[in-house]
């Protein structure tokens, strides 16, 4: 849904006001961007390689700050936000990365479990968790295998499983079907959209164009940095 289309009394999950973002002294990844993102909003980040989807995703879960401008999510402003509230944060947010970033001498169910002992949840609780988000996925016979046992979309669920496990209210998706086949690009495409049916934010960065247009959402186009098209 545009952003446009929200009653002006929701609070954005994303806002970003004139943010501008330097590497190597004076190149510009990211210049004058102005952004908002509402709860139940699932965005589409479009662009080449090079364009700026991942700093901008890394500048939304504090990996990084701007160089100038304002960014506030999920009520935090980021830049003058305190050191324990990094962490408050980040556990609100769920993070799925192109290359997997799983624990490869752990379990499907350990490296969930690692998630969620991380953020200190009532460990009575846990099983029931990670065994609910793996049926969610359809990946509760993958319990027990190690990810070098798993094909690549099956990879890339268990990453999904990694961060959908702490109920976030936001997920950032950083080209989460760039290394899998089409057919398994659709299945991650079909479950996110899904998690974002049953509320909660999704962002999703992608060079696929086709993909994003397909599914009828709100698309942003970055280039060299700037927005040069916001639609859907």
């Amino acid at each position: 849904m545009s952003a446009n289309l929200h009653s002006p009394s929701l609070e954005p999950v994303v806002e970003l006001t004139g943010v501008f973002k330097y590497y190597q002294g004076d190149w510009p990844a990211l210049t004058d961007i102005n952004l908002t993102v509402y709860p139940g909003d699932f965005l589409f980040l479009l662009g080449a390689t090079g364009a700026g989807k991942t700093t901008l995703l890394r500048l939304l879960y504090r990996h990084e700050l701007p160089d100038a401008g304002l960014i506030k999510v999920l009520g935090y402003d980021l830049l003058s936000m305190r050191s324990h509230q990094i962490s408050l944060l980040r556990r609100r947010i769920g993070i799925i990365f192109q290359d997997f970033k799983l624990l490869w001498d752990r379990t499907v169910y350990e490296n969930l479990e690692f998630v969620l002992q991380a953020i200190n949840t009532q460990r009575d609780i846990i099983p029931a968790k990670i065994q609910e988000t793996l049926n969610q996925l359809g990946i509760a016979h993958k319990r027990n295998s190690f990810p070098h046992e798993l094909s690549g979309g099956e990879q890339q669920k268990v990453s999904i499983a990694r961060a959908l496990v702490k109920s976030p209210d936001l997920i950032l998706a950083d080209e989460p079907t760039g290394n899998i086949d089409p057919k398994a690009s659709d299945d991650i495409l079909n479950i996110l959209k899904d998690i974002n049916y049953h509320g909660t934010t999704v962002i999703m960065a992608t060079h696929d164009a086709d993909l994003a247009e397909r599914s009828r959402r709100r698309r942003i186009t970055l280039d060299a940095g700037r927005i040069i098209r916001d639609e859907g």
